[in-house]
């Protein structure tokens, strides 16, 4: 099993990095919110063991992230906010569980065991469909979208456009709103420029099989492969 553990206290990271290696597992530590996600997305983990409290960004910022671009994988939040409110706050941005800490060891690992085998396939097929899943995606560190890891080569209104519909993939963006975000304090552009934008975005996701799709009455949708 592959365990990315974002953690920025030095001591509980080695101390929680060695108990499970020692069990068998492949443990990858980050320290740092603004690198996690980024680390998420490269070493496609079988569980992510996430803190909230941490440098750069909050964890719940990078887990509703995650969420957004469609990154299923199982996620055990833990963290120094034990309250009611703050666990349903985290299970509400995408958790799959939580366990406040100080715990112990013992129940880590049966929570990591049974978060593992809740996912329908563990195996090669699985992995695949969590590379699937992030086929295009937007990385806000860097401010670029890529595919397969490699950038989309926009032009700044491409860019803006593809970026609001990735915040909703699957679901239909409103033609306005849309215009809003590609053309914001544009007040000598032409509402039907937007038009323009749609064509040649389109044209560029051919070869990526994600496909831009016309609602008529209703706006745009981005539909990702399946």
């Amino acid at each position: 099993m592959k365990l990315l553990l974002v953690e920025d206290d030095t001591a509980l990271h080695t101390t929680l990095s060695r108990a499970l290696t020692r069990l068998g597992w492949e443990v990858e530590v980050c320290t740092d919110g603004r690198a996690a996600l980024i680390r998420w997305r490269a070493y496609q983990p079988d569980v992510v063991l996430l803190d909230l409290t941490l440098p750069g960004r909050d964890g719940l910022h990078i887990l509703r992230q995650a969420r957004e671009e469609g990154v299923s994988t199982p996620v055990l939040i833990l963290t120094a906010r034990g309250t009611v409110g703050d666990k349903v706050q985290g299970l509400n941005a995408g958790a799959d569980d939580y366990l406040p800490k100080p715990f112990d060891l013992d129940e880590l690992e049966a929570r990591i065991r049974a978060l593992h085998r809740r996912q329908p396939e563990n195996n090669a097929e699985s992995a695949s469909s969590r590379r699937d899943a992030m086929v295009i995606h937007y990385d806000k560190d860097s401010g670029a979208i890529y595919h397969h890891g490699q950038v989309l080569e926009l032009a700044p209104r491409e860019l803006a456009l593809l970026k609001a519909l990735l915040a909703r993939p699957g679901h239909a963006v409103s033609k306005e709103r849309l215009f809003e975000l590609v053309f914001p304090d544009s007040l000598e552009v032409q509402y039907e420029a937007i038009e323009v934008v749609v064509y040649r975005l389109r044209k560029k996701l051919t070869p990526t099989g994600a496909q831009l799709i016309t609602l008529r009455g209703l706006g745009y949708l981005l539909k990702l492969p399946a």
